[in-house]
């Protein structure tokens, strides 16, 4: 099942997609929060602009070097344990949204991932546990300013900056995240073309690992990690993401 959020010109609202006729069907409210339940509508895909699938009420937690191929490409060896930082949710942005260079960069690099999301509070549980407070999963990029990633003691600016994080363009409810391709392309060129096998510590042993540093909550997003292939991006160029059984979609980069 995938559901997404959409805009109709009115205030946000939530379908699952049908994918025999490519229309959502219209929710009753959020199924994070509601028993999902059909109001009886259907949508085109077509007609309606896909929004971000959530708004973390939270945070966004996000996972650095956890593919060994891209650790090496960025020069360093794969972390004893997970690399965590946090990016705000003003910095989640939706399909088609503009990311925006911030001010202090001209340097800004693409990261495809696969994104978990939280669907009730967790804290402190165990990698067996994990699955039972797992919403769904989505689609991610880390867009991250490489410059300031280099010379700041913390990747606060470099990940954190508003537009930083568009996801979409659904949450999967079930699927088994552990073999997946998670891929990027810039201008159609295709970067980055990895699987969720790669990972070094897998969606479990995140989850179970994050919840010991932070209590999660209903709607917060944990980006897993990108593969191999990063590259910079500038402004007029147009980003896309894509994980097998969620979907693709793309943002155009752009200088303020």
């Amino acid at each position: 099942m995938r559901i997404a959020r959409f805009s109709a010109g009115d205030s946000p609202q939530y379908g699952i997609l049908d994918e025999d006729t490519n229309e959502l069907v219209v929710l009753t409210g959020d199924p994070l929060f509601t028993k999902i339940s059909t109001t009886g509508e259907r949508r085109s895909v077509d007609d309606v602009r896909l929004l971000s699938p959530v708004i973390p009420r939270s945070k966004v937690v996000g996972i650095g070097k956890n593919y060994a191929a891209h650790a090496e490409e960025m020069g360093s060896e794969v972390p004893a344990e997970p690399v965590v930082f946090l990016k705000p949710n003003t910095a989640v942005i939706g399909p088609d949204d503009p990311v925006v260079i911030p001010p202090y960069s001209d340097d800004v690099s693409y990261e495809a991932e696969l994104a978990i999301v939280i669907s009730r509070l967790c804290k402190n549980v165990t990698a067996d546990e994990a699955k039972d407070y797992i919403f769904g999963y989505t689609a991610a990029n880390d867009v991250t300013a490489r410059g300031v990633q280099r010379t700041d003691a913390t990747w606060a600016r470099a990940k954190g900056f508003d537009t930083s994080c568009p996801i979409g363009p659904y949450i999967t409810l079930d699927m088994d995240p552990s073999d997946v391709a998670v891929r990027s392309w810039v201008d159609g060129e295709l970067r980055q073309d990895g699987r969720t096998r790669d990972l070094v510590v897998p969606v479990p042993e995140l989850v179970a690992y994050v919840s010991a540093i932070f209590t999660l909550l209903p709607g917060d997003i944990i980006l897993t990690g990108t593969p191999a292939g990063v590259g910079l991006v500038g402004a007029g160029q147009r980003m896309e993401v894509e994980v097998e059984g969620i979907g693709r979609f793309g943002n155009f980069v752009v200088k303020r």
